[in-house]
């Protein structure tokens, strides 16, 4: 990964063009990810279709994916993007996308954030990213392993706890949805338009 020498301020870091390079900012060192995988891709979409399912049907808020910044703090700059986010509309008023259209940066901390691990995004670079969730406020984070073909979900408040491990023939569940469920086999599936026993509940 290339990592600019020079320590952006949050100043600087607004003045940025908009960009679809995905890029994290660790103490104001720009840290610039190479693009995802076929296979990253693919299970990012399996995600965002039965979770915005879900979402959309119970009127919940919004589900977001990357790149889309969430800022951590301002000094010293620290900046992550998640491969995919869900703001509540109980926490953050926003019950569409229209209420997005005209804002430039997240206006309320995620209540749930999703990561795919990666050769640029490995298992043990985690815990200071669930850290810095925490810090923000986001409650939950699931972590998701495409070597292993398994989920993990930590609950990030009021500390990081591993709620569970989710692998083959188990079936992921959020404290943070209530209600939803998504069989394991769906998340890794390469089979397109595969329902995979999402609850609707």
């Amino acid at each position: 990964m290339a990592v600019i020498t020079r320590r952006l301020t949050y100043d600087e870091y607004l003045a940025l063009p908009e960009s679809r390079q995905r890029y994290e900012i660790v103490d104001g060192e720009l840290i610039m990810v190479p693009s995802p995988t076929p296979r990253h891709q693919w299970i990012s979409a399996n995600l965002f279709r039965a979770l915005d399912r879900f979402i959309r049907a119970h009127h919940l808020g919004v589900l977001l994916y990357a790149p889309l910044d969430v800022v951590i703090q301002r000094s010293p700059l620290r900046v992550r993007q998640p491969d995919l986010l869900f703001l509540s509309a109980q926490r953050s008023g926003i019950t569409d996308g229209a209420q997005l259209q005209d804002v430039p940066l997240l206006p309320h901390p995620p209540d749930l954030v999703i990561e795919i691990l990666s050769p640029a995004n490995p298992r043990r670079g985690m815990e200071e990213k669930l850290a810095d969730y925490r810090q923000v406020g986001v409650r939950e984070c699931w972590i998701v392993s495409p070597e292993a073909q398994t989920v993990e979900v930590m609950r990030l408040s009021p500390e990081v706890e591993l709620l569970d491990i989710f692998g083959t023939g188990m079936t992921v569940y959020s404290e943070v949805l209530e209600g939803f469920s998504l069989p394991v086999e769906y998340v890794f599936s390469t089979h397109q338009g595969e329902r995979g026993g999402v609850s609707d509940a």
